[in-house]
């Protein structure tokens, strides 16, 4: 009964969202407060039935209910319940319900805190988000039910793919959600602008708040999608240049360019025109990669599913909102009134240079995940672009970002010179040399291209905290906005970011070697020895468990445990790491196959300032959460009154 009353809450669902897609535009053309009115009430109500419906697919779930088709085959009864409850939208069908629930709290979340927003924009932004879940709720009714019955029930599940069955998994998708979904809003915010055909910095105000919450959404999603990649793939890395890891590398990069273009348009009423592109891109980029893993055309750990069908529902439904945002685009852009004037070197021609670049790796990065699909489509033939590519085309166009992205903050708008700017950042640049010649001098004088690198982290954390000394020398402290401060702590995150990521890919030191019990090696400075692999059982699966006891000087030192399982229920085995940390570097081991006879395959790794990835992707969400606490962020801009208003016209 109950998977039945989450399927009826989805049909309401739809029909409340078409409701709301239609008559909210009616009443903002004609200037009917009724009709505009009823937006608010129906995404309100819309949210409602949506959790409804997620709320009956988590109960089938938790209860074990084998009669539900996507129970079946995505749970078990001897799963643990954090595995049952993530299995909820560790799955396709599970997973767009999901995507449609942030999408519904999304439009609430403006029904709500948009009392500020005039009457007619609030409605067309209500009424875009409310087309936007009509076509997700469609694709779950009609191609993607998650309520599908089975009769009869079997006795027990299949399962959840063992990768998945790990907490890190089962945070991830909803945060990279929170971020994929979010900008959706500001998408909505530009086509009702573009409806409008008006832009200006109380439009860019308003759009700041979304924006930057569906930012540090995503970043968080992305950095516990690598973590979870880290730990538990057992390759020894973060990053892989996997295509689904592009998917959400790319609204990304278009994403923070929006976010640093919507600052221009609302202190110097400049780019109007390009940060309403730079929305309809960054959620297009967004819907980009559900249709990837959701189309058949990519097979990936992240992918969801297999079915060809799906994906052209998906396909069209990402060509009528990109091509239909781009058309709207195309024919209301130049209509646009033109902002101020600024010469080029100046805080707005800083954020100019500032999106280019980064529009420059998303491109890059959207044609390194897509050209191997076209190509295999018009001609048979299948290459594979992976790291090499990458760091060939993507690392040489940050160098000029990272250079950049301390001045810009020491620029003046309208008109500056680039001598004071650079003056103020004399002994980070000075810091930033050291730094890159230690680092060659020390670790490895033949990776100068790599110390190089090493300095340019250095750079960036040294130039954004001279920024902020500056502010407090200057007496600004207590006056100084939360979205400066932000601003600092995400520009410095990224250098921590950086010096991670480089260290780690760049003097990272490996040991694969067969051993058995009793066995010896070398290892970065340490003694390495096999004591032990002894069976275990787990909750749902078997393992072999090692014990691989390190000594420092013949000393002990620590004891890591790696495992190997396999799960019984789906006969699939997957690698359980171990790693020992101290912050500045992990040490990281797998057990891989092999017997008490021929010994078992055991790899260790040797990862210099790894944990430093994380800890930086976190400071930079944190930052984005900084800033977003921002007075001027949450209240957003003032509200004409109505009397103000039809004077102004």
């Amino acid at each position: 009964m109950i998977p039945e009353l989450g399927h009826f809450a989805l049909i309401l669902a739809l029909a409340v969202a078409l409701v709301q897609g239609t008559l909210p535009f009616v009443g903002a053309a004609r200037n009917d407060i009724r009709l505009m009115a009823l937006g608010g009430t129906a995404a309100l109500t819309q949210a409602l039935l949506v959790i409804l419906a997620f709320g009956a697919l988590t109960q089938a779930y938790v209860a074990s209910d084998f009669s539900v088709a996507n129970v079946v085959a995505n749970s078990h009864s001897a799963k643990p319940l954090l595995y049952k409850i993530s299995g909820v939208w560790g799955n396709h069908e599970g997973s767009m319900l999901l995507w449609a629930l942030i999408l519904a709290l999304f439009g609430a979340a403006v029904a709500l805190f948009g009392g500020n927003l005039p009457d007619s924009l609030r409605a067309r932004v209500l009424g875009v988000q409310a087309l936007i879940g009509v076509g997700f709720l469609a694709f779950l009714l009609f191609t993607s039910n998650p309520f599908e019955r089975l009769s009869p029930a079997p006795p027990d599940g299949n399962g959840l793919n063992p990768l998945l069955q790990d907490p890190g998994l089962a945070f991830h998708p909803p945060l990279l959600y929170l971020g994929y979904v979010g900008f959706s809003v500001t998408y909505a915010f530009a086509i009702a602008a573009l409806l409008e055909g008006r832009v200006d910095a109380a439009w860019a105000r308003w759009v700041r708040p979304w924006a930057l919450a569906a930012w540090c959404f995503l970043t968080c999603g992305i950095a516990l999608g690598s973590w979870w990649a880290y730990y538990i793939l057992g390759w020894g890395g973060f990053w892989f240049w996997d295509p689904v890891e592009n998917a959400s590398l790319m609204p990304w990069l278009a994403g923070t360019a929006l976010l640093h273009s919507a600052i221009v348009v609302e202190k110097r009423d400049a780019l109007k025109s390009w940060t309403v592109l730079l929305a309809v891109l960054t959620f297009s980029l967004s819907l980009l990669g559900t249709f990837l893993v959701r189309s058949g055309v990519l097979t990936s750990v992240h992918a969801f599913a297999q079915d060809p069908a799906r994906g052209m529902f998906i396909l069209a439904f990402l060509l009528l909102v990109t091509g239909g945002g781009l058309a709207l685009y195309a024919w209301q852009a130049p209509k646009l009134t033109a902002g101020g004037l600024f010469q080029p070197i100046s805080r707005e021609g800083g954020l100019i240079l500032n999106n280019l670049l980064l529009c420059t790796l998303a491109a890059t990065v959207l044609l390194g995940t897509l050209y191997p699909l076209f190509l295999d489509l018009l001609t048979g033939n299948k290459v594979s672009v992976g790291p090499p590519f990458f760091n060939a085309t993507f690392v040489p166009i940050c160098a000029p970002l990272f250079a950049a992205l301390c001045v810009g903050p020491f620029l003046p708008w309208k008109r500056a010179e680039l001598g004071p700017a650079l003056a103020h950042l004399r002994i980070a640049f000075a810091v930033s040399v050291v730094a890159a010649i230690v680092a060659a001098a020390v670790i490895d004088g033949r990776a100068t291209l790599s110390a190089a690198a090493f300095g340019f982290g250095v750079w960036l954390i040294a130039g954004s905290l001279t920024e902020f000394i500056v502010r407090v020398r200057r007496g600004r402290l207590r006056t100084m906005p939360r979205a400066a401060i932000g601003m600092t702590i995400s520009h410095a995150a990224l250098g921590v970011v950086v010096l991670g990521a480089l260290a780690t890919a760049s003097w990272q030191v490996e040991l694969i070697k067969t051993m058995k019990p009793g066995d010896t090696a070398q290892f970065a400075g340490f003694g390495v020895k096999l004591e032990s692999v002894v069976p275990l059982q787990g909750p749902n699966y078997v393992a072999e468990r090692a014990t691989i006891a390190l000594t420092a000087g013949g000393a002990p030192y620590t004891i890591l445990t790696p495992e190997r399982r396999l799960f019984t229920v789906q006969r699939r085995q997957i690698s359980e790491t171990s790693i020992h940390t101290n912050l500045l570097r992990d040490l990281y081991a797998t057990l891989g196959e092999g017997d008490a006879e021929k010994g078992w395959t055991v790899r260790l790794y040797w990862n210099p300032l790894a944990p430093w990835i994380w800890l930086g992707a976190g400071l930079c969400a944190l930052g984005g959460f900084v800033s977003l606490s921002d007075r001027r962020l949450r209240i957003g801009a003032p509200r004409r009154s109505r009397a103000a208003a039809q004077a102004a016209e």
